[in-house]
């Protein structure tokens, strides 16, 4: 019988590098997952999960008390919060949204980097289990409870070989999905359709145009993907 200890060394393990086809094999199919418009509606969900995880977890470490994730079949999302309508606080929690998905992505890199897939398939599920605490709504609670029931069974069934494989199309996927969302954005922006969206209430809040806001959203992806893609590239294929 597995012993807390013994659970704990297990998850600290430092992974070898892994096989170069299963790391590029890894970021087609999270580019597929990501392109493709009929995998993308029901991908998308994940990336919604980690962008309202963002709100929630900078609403809280600024003070502002949080009533709640919902999270809606259209892969649409909801994060509500009571504080200061206003001020640096409401500024951080709305600007969370859209950076949290590529920085999740650039962070996994870097635990894939140092060898540490099991730790990161774990931080995962212990993401999941904090955020399905605060969902609100029953296709929020099964839409989490999926999405953890998949991680977990990487991390607690399959060989060393797909979770190294796994871990890799995760990272990349947040790299990858959290830019399609940022563009989705800019696209339906200027179709005059998201007079609500983040970008628009952080150019409320700070007098900053809307589109300088999904400027920056863009850069930090653009920067995130570079990082990230660098960091799993490099630990791969190095010689």
């Amino acid at each position: 019988m597995t012993t807390l200890g013994e659970l704990w060394t297990s998850v600290l393990d430092v992974f070898g590098d892994p096989d170069p086809a299963v790391a590029a094999g890894a970021g087609i199919v999270a580019l597929v997952a990501v392109a493709n418009r009929g995998l993308w509606s029901v991908t998308r969900n994940a990336i919604t999960i980690a962008h309202e995880a963002g709100h929630a977890v900078v609403a809280l470490l600024t003070g502002r008390k949080l009533h709640g994730i919902r999270l809606h079949s259209d892969t649409s999302g909801l994060t509500l919060s009571a504080g200061r309508p206003t001020g640096p606080g409401m500024v951080a929690t709305t600007l969370a949204g859209y950076l949290t998905p590529p920085l999740l992505g650039a962070g996994a890199a870097g635990l894939i980097a140092a060898g540490q897939l099991r730790l990161l398939l774990w931080l995962s599920i212990a993401l999941l289990l904090a955020v399905l605490v605060v969902v609100r709504n029953f296709f929020g609670v099964v839409s989490v409870l999926a999405t953890g029931a998949i991680v977990f069974a990487v991390s607690w069934f399959a060989t060393a070989q797909v979770q190294a494989a796994f871990g890799h199309a995760f990272a990349w996927f947040l790299l990858l999905g959290g830019t399609r969302t940022v563009l989705e954005l800019r696209r339906r922006r200027r179709r005059g359709l998201a007079p609500q969206s983040d970008a628009d209430l952080l150019a409320r809040l700070t007098g900053v145009p809307a589109a300088a806001w999904v400027l920056v959203f863009g850069a930090v992806c653009v920067g995130a993907i570079l990082l990230g893609g660098r960091l799993m590239l490099f630990t791969s294929f190095a010689t």
